[in-house]
This record gives structure tokens, C-alpha cells and sequence, in this order.
């Protein structure tokens, strides 16, 4: 997977970091971040998309679901966007990046691989 990511990353001008990550905050797959960076981003991620889920729950006639969350900050942009049931794709990229450019991008690679990022439920494993 890490060649789709990279594909991704120079595709669009100016990204810096890409993280795939499962619904409880582990890192997956990465491009552009040492291993530090990613399992920082992909714990962060866990939080907002459970905020954002609780956000969703607030629209009547929604799913409940976060589809795509984009925070701006001095010096970037953050993208989370739902990527299969229990995945997640998240871009760091810098504040010139073409955010229409970004969007189109994360939902093709997200369409063209989604149901490979989809972590199924943890079961709890008993001794037989």
C-alpha cells in the first residue's frame, strides 16, 4: 500500500505526511513520516473521528457517519476522510496546497483501495 500512498503524496503539490489508520488509532501504512509522527497523527485522528462521529449523530437524517473532516491552521491543512468500515486516510500538507486538488485525490485512492483498508472488528481471542 505504501506505493499508493506515495502516489498520492506526489501527485498533489505541497503534501507532507500520509497515514492510514485503523478507527482505534493505529498506524497502518505511511509516507512521509518517520514512525513517531505517524502513530502521533494516527492517535490524534482516533479522537477527531470520534468527535466528528458524534457530530454526524446530531443530523437527523444522516448516518451518524464522518465522511471527510478538513482543519486549517497557520501553515496547513489536516484532511481525515473515512476510507472503509474501521479505516482512515489522513494528509498533513502545507497551507498552499490546492485543497480541491487534495479531495479529489484522497476520494479516488480511497475508491481504488478502500475495501483493502478496511480493518475488520478485534475479537477477544479465549484459550480453547
Amino acid at each position: 500500500m505504501d506505493w499508493m500512498l506515495e502516489e498520492l503524496a506526489s501527485s498533489v503539490p505541497q503534501t507532507r505526511n500520509v497515514v492510514v489508520l485503523s478507527s482505534d488509532g493505529l498506524c497502518m501504512a505511511q509516507f512521509g513520516a518517520d514512525n513517531d509522527t505517524a502513530d502521533r497523527l494516527a492517535a490524534a485522528c482516533a479522537g477527531l473521528q470520534s468527535l466528528s462521529a458524534a457530530i454526524a449523530s446530531e443530523f437527523p437524517r444522516g448516518d451518524g457517519h464522518m465522511k471527510l473532516v478538513v482543519v486549517e491552521v497557520d501553515g496547513g491543512f489536516f484532511y481525515l476522510m473515512a476510507a472503509g468500515a474501521g479505516a482512515y486516510l489522513a494528509v498533513l500538507a502545507d497551507d498552499d496546497v490546492d485543497a480541491g486538488l487534495m479531495g479529489q485525490r484522497m476520494r479516488d485512492l480511497v475508491a481504488r483501495i478502500g475495501q483493502h483498508l478496511t480493518t475488520p472488528p478485534r475479537a477477544d481471542r479465549q484459550a480453547p
